[in-house]
């Protein structure tokens, strides 16, 4: 199977083909009415048991963003290329993903842990949840013209970033988006020599097989 047996083209459609992720951005403000209403699409994501474990810190004041920055960077050093075009996002969204809502939500009567262990879990959906919040946010964000980008935070520097944003130890960072209005149409360096894997090399039906396998 390849594109070409893709669904037929919807605004849908359309719409997750042409995102991508921007890597500079112009300092043009963005309406925190339009932010806000990404974040609030984002809460339609689904979540396990309904937990909802997420919590999303809007940064959009400049003072606050270079907390952000420097909290992330070594200091007085010179930014690349990267963080002098991220850089000049006017809105950061900090995705923290709360483990202990789920753990809590499934002591609960109608669930199966009352013992709250995590254990359980062998995969985090506190993180998973939070994740596919975050996709439709930056679909939602290519929706209304604007660019986005969704990018870590190097282990070593989320407690700095906790601590500049007063956010709780027991959040984890999954990532962050920067928010803006592009300034650059061209994709980004890895998509221009690292070619889209064909669906014949993903799809696997009714057992996992080596590509070309028949």
């Amino acid at each position: 199977m390849t594109d070409d047996a893709a669904p037929p083209d919807s605004g849908f459609t359309a719409l997750v083909r042409s995102r991508r992720m921007v890597r500079r951005f112009t300092e043009r403000p963005v309406p925190t009415d339009l932010v806000e209403g990404i974040v609030r699409l984002g809460l339609r994501a689904p979540s396990a048991g309904f937990s909802q474990g997420w919590d999303f810190v809007v940064v959009d004041d400049a003072a606050a963003r270079q907390r952000f920055w420097a909290a992330t960077s070594e200091a007085d050093a010179q930014p690349d290329s990267w963080l002098r075009g991220v850089g000049a996002a006017p809105v950061l969204i900090l995705c923290c993903s709360d483990k202990q809502r789920y753990l809590r939500r499934y002591a609960e009567p109608d669930k199966p842990w009352q013992d709250g262990g995590d254990e359980h879990w062998p995969t985090p959906y506190w993180d998973v949840d939070t994740g596919m919040a975050a996709m439709i946010m930056l679909l939602a964000a290519t929706d209304v013209g604007l660019g986005s980008l969704f990018f870590g935070v190097p282990g070593e520097r989320i407690p700095a970033v906790l601590d500049a944003f007063d956010i709780p130890a027991d959040r984890r960072i999954v990532g962050v988006i920067a928010l803006g209005w592009p300034a650059e149409s061209a994709p980004s360096g890895s998509t221009r020599v690292r070619k889209r894997r064909e669906v014949s090399e993903v799809l696997h039906h009714n057992r996992f097989e080596a590509p070309n396998a028949h």
